[in-house]
């Protein structure tokens, strides 16, 4: 997903959106969730996003919508500075959990006493 952003100093919350494919709505609760997002306010009380809020949007709409993370994960990573995970990393991990877990040890056991019991009939 590449985006480019226009070289504009502020961008309205319907031009964010539309940058970041979500609805609206979702930037204004994305701004309750993620305290580095601070638009400023218009006159009007329009909001008005800077580029740096724009890249930050962007980066949570991969964190929540592409990488499977939560809100909370989101915003851990973010506050950690850490770097953005590697596509697939993330399922790397919870792959490499359940083969080492006695439950799949416990699972091949059965799966073996069945193929045992199966045979036995035959």
């Amino acid at each position: 997903m590449t985006i480019t952003i226009p070289d504009k100093l502020y961008f309205k919350i319907g031009e964010v959106a539309q940058m970041a494919e979500v609805p609206t709505h979702v930037l204004r609760y994305w701004e309750s969730e993620f305290s580095a997002i601070k638009p400023k306010r218009a006159s009007s009380k329009q909001r008005l996003y800077r580029r740096q809020d724009v890249e930050l949007i962007l980066k949570i709409k991969v964190l929540l919508h592409e990488k499977g993370y939560t809100i909370a994960g989101a915003r851990k990573l973010l506050q950690s500075g850490a770097a953005m995970p590697v596509r697939g990393q993330k399922k790397k991990k919870h792959l490499q959990k359940t083969v080492n877990s006695p439950l799949t040890k416990i699972k091949e056991e059965l799966i073996h006493l069945q193929n045992l019991l199966n045979a036995k009939k035959d």
